[in-house]
């Protein structure tokens, strides 16, 4: 059959579901049968599924004249998606083209959730067509005689690559994808990515760089013109002296009309303590709303989780609070609106949650702006510049994680062994390990076989063994089976599960919050009020309570900063306001309405022009306030801060106390600081950056809190089995007696200088920080001597006020100073 006819059976099954190919559906099949490479580029939503799963089972028709009565069976694609909770609706496409077309093909699904029973079958015959994730992928690669089950396939798609890319996640599918180049020799490699800003990097990334494959490959781009609206919710009122601390509630009447005019509304919020706030708040206020709304975190169980996907198909629910836990993929055609609630930090993660609505080829996505504090209505402003121009980030890729390369590397021990030589061929083929030299190679090889240099005589550091023809091989079971319910990348504090005393299962939360608590507690979770009993087997026992309570699990990964691009968009917005001459179009509704704001602002200080740095002093009961705003982040700030708190420190013997927002940071101190002195040193210099850095910064406590990871990741500690995890203080006390062995005798082992580099690259941010440092060397610098708090001071220092009170203390004390600082 040639490609004309393969293009006619496409095209034919499109026009009996009246529906009509997208020109770039039509490219990536001609590109896939030309048997090119390659990376989609289009929005959910536009049939991305079927640009893909069409030419693949085309492929297969090709060479298998007789499809329609012989099959033959054995894995021939390999579908990766990030997220287990898009597997299925994956699935229902794939079967949809295999069964209209005629043909035998089966497909699977295997991740964390698939039954053992299920995996058992899948072993003795795997389905034509499977489902699956990176994490699951090399558990396939732990399994003996890997190689024959791969032979034959002939793609490998990884959706959603923007979101693993700049992950460790990534990482680890760079190393499945150098392996299965040579395992199956007629492998074509496609990416799906939503709009970056790195999307040649992107492609490069996935193909690796070797000029082979990267040379027989394409980008092809969807041109799809999907119109986004975005509409921000303005108080009538506006607040002088903003604050963070009532996270948007006072304007939680403004969205009931939203959410009664739409089918259905999905409100995002950036944390999962958010979300459990806010669906409790909207019940409390409107309790007829019960059994018509619902909530979806990560934290929560499966079953709940997929009962509300399924209830949002079916148009049951009016709206659902959730978090990133549905930003992806997941097809949702009731969906009419979206708001979100606080700064999503990020242009893609904005435009993303908008995909959710509309979410059909030609439908317009609309997308509410719900502020938690004013200031933040200059983000919304920002983020419709940013609509307009689709101004979208990079996602920078990882270099030389040994932690995954050592995993992998184990995983193909555990398998069928390897031969050093052939995999470091493979290896260095990969974007993330192209500059990996031939000695830190044989670091990491003696690392496997005899555990690093100080750790030799340790037995439990020697898990390969070298076989006579040079195989590394792993013989002992237990290594064997341990590795495998380690393997993965994704490490966060350990979760403890939730379970009523007579067995329910309600969802995971982190063993710091439990810490907390005490028998008889009433805490939030789950849209319930749950009375914290005890802890046994690591699973936290509670019952139903009828108490309120304002106690919220929180999640260490909860706080997101601003990305450089929304940085850059917010200054601009922010010089608009600064300007006098702007028309009203020119500065659009969010920037009209924050003019109370500004003007008291100029009052007390200035709103910074483009060529402006703005530093503020004043003096309160707490001490001598010095606030500086580069407006890049908190993450930003944090290393910013901390830099020129010590660079101050060694002119003159000073303590600070440091707080931080995306916005800016402050520095108080009991006793005032010469600024004059501070800007005649040039303490804004990027000269001795990074040595300053570590010394301000405790940089070894940050890089020990990383090196916990590394440890898990490199299977230096082991977390436990199922069911019985290791507690996270004993996992905490492991990896940092490993640091501190490293630190004292063994300065140059790979792994301990690594965690120190992810420290600065990926936490600190030092590119960041430096672009920063260069860029305020070119401003004037304005310092301004104020009288009292500014409204751009007010949302750092009541922050800091947080860590010391209560939420409703600290809502009297903000009343109380707001009071003071608005009396004329």
């Amino acid at each position: 059959m040639n490609r004309d006819e393969l293009y006619t059976i496409a095209e034919t099954w499109f026009q009996e579901n009246n529906w009509k190919p997208f020109k770039f559906q039509k490219d990536t099949w001609k590109a896939f049968l030309q048997g090119k490479n390659g990376l989609l580029n289009a929005p959910t939503g536009s049939g991305k599924t079927y640009a893909l799963w069409f030419p693949i089972i085309l492929n297969y028709i090709k060479s298998n004249p007789a499809y329609k009565t012989k099959h033959k069976k054995g894995l021939k694609a390999i579908w990766i998606t990030p997220l287990r909770a898009l597997s299925d609706e994956i699935r229902q496409s794939a079967e949809r083209v295999a069964a209209d077309l005629g043909t035998q093909m089966t497909v699977g699904i295997r991740t964390g959730d698939t039954s053992t029973k299920e995996r058992t079958a899948q072993k003795k015959q795997m389905p034509d067509l499977l489902i699956t994730t990176p994490e699951s992928l090399q558990l396939l690669l732990a399994t003996k005689g890997y190689d024959k089950l791969f032979k034959d396939c002939t793609a490998i798609v990884v959706d959603e690559w923007h979101e693993l890319l700049g992950t460790k996640r990534g990482v680890q599918m760079e190393l499945a994808l150098s392996r299965l180049k040579t395992v199956s020799k007629n492998l074509r490699i496609w990416g799906i990515s939503a709009t970056i800003g790195n999307l040649d990097q992107a492609r490069e990334v996935l193909l690796g760089t070797d000029s082979k494959a990267l040379e027989n490959s394409v980008l092809i781009k969807a041109k799809l013109n999907k119109k986004i609206t975005v509409k921000s919710i303005i108080p009538k009122k506006m607040e002088t002296f903003p604050w963070r601390g009532h996270l948007g509630l006072h304007l939680l009447e403004a969205i009931i009309p939203i959410i009664n005019n739409s089918k259905t509304t999905l409100l995002f919020t950036n944390t999962r303590s958010q979300c459990e706030i806010w669906f409790q708040k909207i019940l409390e206020k409107h309790p007829e709303y019960a059994g018509e709304i619902a909530m979806h975190h990560g934290s929560i169980n499966k079953e709940t989780r997929l009962w509300v996907e399924q209830a949002i198909r079916n148009a049951n629910l009016k709206a659902v609070v959730c978090t990133s836990s549905l930003d992806l993929g997941v097809d949702f055609a009731p969906v009419e609106t979206v708001i979100q609630i606080g700064g999503p930090k990020g242009v893609a993660r904005f435009l993303q949650r908008a995909g959710r609505s509309g979410h059909r080829p030609g439908k317009e996505s609309v997308i509410y702006f719900l502020p938690t504090h004013a200031i933040e209505l200059i983000e919304a402003s920002a983020l419709q510049e940013a609509v307009k121009h689709t101004v979208v980030e990079d996602r920078i890729p990882y270099l030389n994680s040994y932690d995954v390369l050592l995993q992998y590397l184990t995983t193909l021990a555990i398998s069928d062994g390897f031969y050093p030589d052939e995999i470091y061929q493979e290896v260095t083929k990969t974007f993330c390990y192209q500059a990996l030299s031939k000695e830190q190679w044989q670091w990491l090889l003696n690392f496997l076989v005899l555990g690093s240099q100080s750790l030799q005589t340790y037995d439990e550091y020697k898990k390969v063994e070298i076989e006579e023809d040079g195989k590394f091989k792993v013989h002992n079971k237990g290594i064997a089976m341990r590795h495998r319910f380690q393997i993965g990348t994704i490490v966060s504090d350990a979760n403890l599960k939730v379970r009523y005393q007579k067995g329910g299962f309600i969802g995971s939360i982190e063993e710091f919050f439990v810490s907390k608590l005490s028998p008889g507690d009433i805490f939030t979770f789950a849209g319930r009020n749950l009375e914290f009993i005890r802890i046994k087997d690591m699973q936290v026992h509670v019952r139903n309570s009828t108490k309120k309570t304002n106690k919220i699990p929180s999640w260490m990964g909860g706080r997101l900063t601003f990305s450089a691009q929304m940085s850059e968009l917010l200054r601009e917005e922010l010089y608009k306001a600064s300007a006098n001459h702007l028309t009203k179009k020119e500065i659009g509704p969010e920037l009209i309405a924050l003019e109370p704001v500004f003007t008291q602002q100029r009052k007390e200080s200035i709103v910074p022009k483009p060529n402006e740095f703005l530093i503020e002093t004043f003096k309160t009961r707490d001490g001598y306030h010095h606030i500086f705003y580069p407006f890049e982040g908190r993450f930003v700030h944090e290393a910013m801060g901390s830099l020129l708190g010590y660079r101050i420190s060694l002119l003159s013997p000073i303590t600070f106390s440091l707080a931080f927002n995306d916005y800016g940071f402050e520095l108080l101190s009991d006793q005032e600081i010469d600024l004059q002195q501070v800007l005649d040193n040039d303490l804004f210099s990027t000269d001795f950056m990074l040595s300053d850095l570590q010394k301000s910064l405790n940089a070894t406590e940050m890089a020990r809190r990383k090196f916990r990871d590394i440890a898990v990741i490199s299977g230096m500690v082991f977390t436990g089995y199922p069911n019985k995890g290791i507690k996270m203080k004993h996992l905490q006390s492991s990896s940092q007696l490993l640091f501190d062995v490293f630190r004292d005798y063994e300065a140059d082992n790979l792994l301990f200088q690594q965690a120190f580099t992810e420290t600065f690259e990926h936490q600190l941010e030092e590119g960041r920080l430096r672009l920063a440092l260069e860029r305020i060397a070119q401003q004037e610098i304005v310092w301004k001597a104020c009288q009292k708090p500014t409204p751009f001071s007010f949302p750092i220092i009541t922050d800091r006020l947080r860590e010391k009170l209560s939420s409703e203390k600290l809502a009297d004390r903000i009343k109380r100073m707001t009071a003071i600082l608005t009396k004329k």
